[in-house]
């Protein structure tokens, strides 16, 4: 059936087809227009390849430089003993509250009898809380650790261990002050 309807329609434009005989050197005109043709199209490609090199070359460089960016930047948030769970928030609200509260009676016994007991307990605090940094980027990489978590709540007891111990002797140098008196 589709053999037929073929062989129609074959036989219904028999007398259309162009089967004449092209002029002497047709071909040879043919492939040079088509010579032409193409030599514009590839010049013109060419400068718009010039152009977009070098502005595909920075946009690369553009997007590697972002992507390194974000990479770098794109750092962990660091956890304390808040962010693991609301009972060890209050611990850890306790312990900051006391610690400020000791801080402030330390300040106010500063004279210059208690000058370098102070001095001396503020580095040890600071080497204390240079500690506590530590435990947090440790608790952070470790995922919760208890043992990691034990340890930011035994730095707390020894910051206020440090300044209790040291308004105990501040409170025997002002006896003992007094005793010479």
């Amino acid at each position: 059936m589709k053999k037929d309807n073929l062989e129609q329609l074959f036989e219904s434009l028999k007398n259309e087809f162009d089967v004449e005989i092209p002029n002497l050197g047709h071909q040879d005109r043919f492939l040079s227009k088509l010579n032409d043709n193409h030599s514009k199209v590839a010049h013109v490609s060419t400068k718009h390849l010039k152009l977009w090199k070098p502005l595909t070359a920075v946009a690369a460089m553009l997007l590697v430089c972002f992507s390194l960016f974000t990479v770098i930047n794109a750092q962990p948030e660091i956890k304390d003993l808040a962010s693991v769970s609301p009972e060890l928030s209050k611990t850890q609200d306790f312990f900051t509250s006391t610690i400020e509260s000791e801080l402030n009676k330390l300040n106010q016994e500063r004279s210059p009898e208690t000058k370098a007991l102070i001095d001396d307990a503020m580095k040890q605090m600071k080497i204390l809380e240079n500690d506590y940094e530590k435990l947090k980027k440790d608790l952070t990489e470790s995922g919760d650790d208890k043992r990691v978590i034990y340890a930011m709540i035994s730095n707390f007891q020894n910051r206020i261990n440090v300044l209790q111990t040291v308004l105990e002797h501040i409170e025997d140098i002002k006896k003992l002050k007094q005793i010479t008196l």
